[in-house]
């Protein structure tokens, strides 16, 4: 995602760099944790802006990076200022031109996790635009601007930087950035630079110097930028949540907590044609075309309780007859689906049978092979729930096919919550949850509710060998994780002769398989598994 505030894309300066995926960002309990704020200050054309872009590129590897620019922040100009700009003879490096309110709002917004709207600024016609600029998911924040370290923003950073500059090279770094970039003539920067902008040097941004934690040099600077990128890197590293394991709690532990109520946690009636719906959709044998029919089926039979939950609002119509019938109507407008791709897709289709124009969303999460934590690397959301005052009015289905450990359904409402639509606003879907889901999403989000066809009783870790393991170590909800070979196996013999029940082929084809993977060197997988469950859904669905 990229926030642009000039007419030129190459020198657009609110830039979110992701990589990698975003890992989680917040703790079990589903609260979130601060990320890490950086703020730069110096003069005009100091270098704040390459230093900046140093530092992002500097930590490629870390995911969701980005730079937040005060030049976003201007203020609305009257239409005399407006003159008074383009006559260069207005005044906009005096702080009363910077919206610091709102400048402070959004870098809070972001260190606290939640999505944020930038206004969008144009130097071209020396005015705040109409539009904003929608931005969402930072692990490390760097703000950039002249302004950067003043008081009403100083509290907000963890480290404070400082880009030192000799006056000469500023104003020459300005004219040509000024001439070939703005249009603008040498003798009104020149008068702009005498007038306003050295005035505001010496009186405001110069002094707040002394709140640095580190000062950079604006030009060689190289091993400057390495030192601070080593120091981000540590202090992140120290922030790292991994708690994967910590979802799956002990047998006892989990039978004095299972004491969820009707209202939060919906089961479907357990009739005779529900449990043989599900008795098609666990059986091996099944076929795709049958599986694909009765998941859709199951998926509509889903839809339909989890509306019923949802407020509804009277409606008065006239029937054929010519009689009033005072009747009820689902709240439609308000409502919108959220999938999980991609075993959340199924349910797209059920949802969008039941409410034929129903907006659609997605988040793609999926695991991360060396830790099996959740990674969130994409995510398409509606437009009503981009912004706060719609989504806090919004009734969001999130759709997905199963929970196992909880841990894509955790990272996805935090998602939803980010972007502010109340948590009693929010129904998850899906066939089948553990009972260890359950507990895990309870304890976070008691008041997220889960309508589902099936509680299963069992989570366990089991292990897939190598790369023709039927399940999809990509998908989060199995949480898997890559592990070396000489982990699990003493030697390859016994590799070959371990049984494992997501193989459809014999035994002599399974041990082929095995040993066709170690000489591959293929690294083997442990994952947990819904028992007795129903396989992995997405692919039953979508693969032939």
């Amino acid at each position: 995602m990229t926030a642009n505030n000039a007419t030129t894309p190459a020198r657009a300066k609110n830039v979110v760099m992701a990589s990698h995926g975003r890992a989680p960002w917040y703790t079990p309990d589903g609260k979130n944790v601060d990320a890490y704020v950086v703020g730069i200050a110096g003069g005009s054309s100091s270098g704040k802006t390459s230093v900046a872009r140093a530092i992002l590129q500097g930590l490629d590897h870390i995911p969701s990076v980005m730079i937040l620019s005060q030049d976003s922040f201007y203020k609305y100009h009257t239409e005399e200022e407006i003159r008074l700009a383009f006559a260069s003879e207005l005044d906009v490096d005096h702080p009363d031109s910077i919206d610091m309110e709102l400048f402070a709002k959004c870098i809070v917004d972001l260190k606290k996790g939640k999505a944020t709207e930038l206004p969008v600024y144009s130097f071209v016609h020396h005015q705040r635009m109409p539009e904003t600029k929608y931005i969402y998911g930072a692990s490390v924040i760097i703000v950039e601007g002249i302004l950067a370290m003043q008081p009403e923003l100083r509290d907000l950073y963890d480290l404070k930087i400082f880009v030192n500059c000799d006056s000469d090279l500023m104003l020459a770094r300005r004219i040509k950035r000024d001439t070939v970039e703005r249009g603008r003539d040498v003798n009104g920067i020149l008068d702009q630079y005498l007038r306003f902008v050295k005035s505001s040097y010496d009186n405001f941004v110069q002094p707040s110097s002394k709140y640095a934690d580190i000062i950079v040099p604006g030009y060689n600077n190289e091993t400057a930028i390495e030192l601070l990128i080593t120091h981000v890197k540590r202090q992140l590293k120290t922030r790292a949540l991994r708690f994967r394991d910590d979802l799956v709690v002990s047998k006892s532990e989990l039978a004095q907590s299972a004491s969820w109520d009707d209202e939060h946690v919906v089961l479907l009636e357990q009739t005779n044609q529900l449990r043989g719906i599900m008795t098609i959709l666990r059986d091996t044998e099944t076929n795709r075309g049958d599986f694909i029919f009765y998941i859709d089926r199951l998926a509509t039979l889903i839809v339909e309780k989890a509306l019923t939950l949802l407020p509804h609002k009277s409606k008065d119509v006239v029937t054929p007859t010519g009689n009033l019938y005072h009747g009820v109507a689902n709240c439609d407008s308000e409502i919108v689906g959220v999938s999980i791709l991609r075993s959340g897709g199924p349910f797209s289709h059920g949802l969008r049978r039941v409410i034929r124009d129903v907006p659609l969303g997605s988040l793609l999460i999926q695991s991360d092979p060396r830790t099996g934590e959740p990674l969130l690397l994409n995510l398409n959301l509606p437009q009503q729930l981009r912004s706060h005052t719609t989504s806090e009015k919004t009734q969001v289905l999130l759709l997905d096919s199963q929970m196992g450990t909880g841990a894509a359904a955790l990272m996805a409402i935090r998602v939803l919550l980010d972007h502010g639509v109340p948590e009693r606003h929010i129904t998850f879907l899906t066939f089948l949850v553990s009972r260890q889901a359950v507990h895990t999403v309870r304890r976070a989000f008691p008041h997220v509710r889960i309508v589902t066809a099936a509680i299963d009783s069992r989570l366990d870790e089991v292990h897939l060998p190598g790369s023709s393991g039927k399940l999809d170590a990509a998908d989060p909800e199995f949480a898997a994780r890559l592990i070396a070979q000489s982990d699990v196996y003493d030697d390859a013999s016994e590799a070959a002769a371990t049984p494992t029940e997501w193989r459809n082929n014999d035994a002599g084809s399974a041990a082929a398989e095995r040993e066709k993977d170690l000489a591959a060197g293929v690294n083997d997988r442990l994952a947990w598994v819904v028992l007795p469950g129903m396989g992995h859904i997405g692919d039953r669905y979508y693969l032939n």
